[in-house]
């Protein structure tokens, strides 16, 4: 189906353009939610009568955008979710919960204007896009967390899942090595190793 776009939409173009787009995509999105119009004759006579009003209606929006752009620009948010020892954790962080956590901080935002391709379902420091208009994008930084205290260790940098994991990981070489220094069919040379002199002494 070809459609004029009533307003610049990603990877599609920009306001006033005719493109052509999937049946489905037109008819569940671009249509119902105005950013379009059929692309017939009448409709292209619509749209020049349409063209001065949209454009001014565009700068408005994107200027309102704009100054919300710039405070919510690289700000964070902290989604407080459990999860286990090595950072999965038992659930996800939606669209919607980063809308929720966004709108909270005193921004006004839809969960469709969070760019999010997956759940986020690991502890951790995200990097999120936010379309605030179809000219205006915004990153901000969801921290996600345990608890305050580990949010703020994420916040400085410090990654917690490997320190986790790497805690983990010297357990299980201590405990093998404790059970290989005490299993009476180990090879005699395990004898010779450093911790026999500070036994004997």
């Amino acid at each position: 189906m070809e459609v004029i776009l009533l307003e610049r939409v990603a990877k599609l173009g920009q306001m006033g353009e005719t493109v052509r787009v999937k049946d489905g995509f037109a008819r569940n999105f671009l249509l119902p939610h105005g950013k379009a119009l059929r692309a017939t004759k009448e409709n292209k006579e619509r749209f020049e009568g349409m063209r001065k009003e949209l454009e001014a209606k565009n700068l408005e929006n994107r200027g309102e955008a704009q100054k919300v752009a710039d405070k919510l620009d690289g700000k964070s948010f902290t989604a407080l979710r459990q999860a286990s020892e090595a950072g999965q954790l038992y659930g996800s962080v939606s669209a919607r919960d980063i809308a929720d956590l966004v709108s909270e901080g005193g921004f006004k935002v839809a969960r469709s204007q969070i760019a999010l391709h997956a759940p986020i379902k690991m502890i951790g420091s995200h990097k999120v896009e936010i379309a605030l208009h179809p000219e205006v994008e915004v990153n901000v930084t969801i921290i996600v967390a345990r608890n305050d205290d580990e949010a703020e260790r994420i916040a400085r940098g410090e990654d917690v899942t490997v320190r986790r994991e790497d805690a983990e990981h010297a357990r299980e070489v201590a405990a093998a090595a404790a059970g290989a220094f005490f299993d009476p069919d180990a090879e005699p040379e395990e004898e010779g190793n450093q911790e026999a002199p500070a036994e004997q002494a």
